[in-house]
């Protein structure tokens, strides 16, 4: 019985984070809405003109990106609710660890999306586009060009997570440096394969540009396993 309530009370305090985040991603959306317009430019710089295909698409277009950049100036405090989530099944070493850890898992999200936006999208834009010939002239809705961009740099900010996931697995025990050196393979392949699905184009250059800080990220991630893993053993 008392694992049950045990149980009823983890998900209610899920449910409670997720709350607090939807309601300040929704606060920073109206920030975000009025300000669209000069989001809008600097995202389309890499195509320059945009169009609306539909009389409605502008306005939803406007809401779509007020949604994004609610995401992007909210994760700060997505971060913390999912570190006040994990918050109770950690011992007190393990919390100072965790809250150490946030502004640097913030700090690799922007560097993420930094990334993204000003080395690989511009290369893969320029690609996709290279495919307009006279009789077929390319004419990218704003709609479409918002959600391919907005899902695009947050997929690059979530795989800049990579040293952070590192960490976490190796504090819990799940994940050696060990485990990882053995399977630097398979983690070349998985890698490639993602850099693939999530650049922009098919051409191999955007895809080393994805894959290559990426195989980075995860030689520094070994090399903080051994740290994390180091002091474990000093401390035992």
């Amino acid at each position: 019985m008392e694992q049950k309530f045990t149980l009823v009370q983890h998900l209610e305090e899920l449910r409670k984070r997720i709350i607090i985040c939807l309601i300040v991603v929704f606060v920073c959306g109206i920030f975000c809405f009025f300000y669209t317009d000069e989001i809008l430019s600097i995202l389309s710089k890499p195509v320059c003109k945009l169009v609306f295909l539909k009389p409605t698409e502008a306005f939803l277009a406007k809401i779509k990106l007020s949604f994004y950049g609610g995401i992007f100036i909210s994760m700060p405090v997505i971060i913390y609710q999912a570190w006040k989530f994990l918050n109770p099944g950690l011992i007190e070493i393990e919390r100072r660890y965790f809250f150490w850890i946030m502004p640097f898992s913030y700090l690799l999200f922007l560097s993420g999306v930094l990334f993204a936006f000003f080395a690989v999208l511009p290369v893969g834009m320029k690609f996709l586009l290279g495919y307009g010939t006279e009789n077929v002239t390319p004419m990218i809705s704003v709609s479409s060009y918002i959600s391919f961009v907005g899902i695009f740099l947050i997929a690059f900010g979530i795989v800049f997570q990579l040293p952070v996931v590192v960490l976490f697995l190796t504090k819990l025990g799940v994940v050696t440096p060990k485990w990882l050196s053995v399977n630097r393979k398979y983690a070349v392949l998985v890698i490639f394969i993602l850099a693939g699905i999530l650049t922009p184009g098919p051409d191999i250059f955007s895809q080393f540009l994805m894959a290559i800080p990426t195989l980075l990220l995860y030689e520094i991630s070994i090399l903080l396993s051994k740290l994390v893993s180091s002091s474990k053993k000093n401390k035992v």
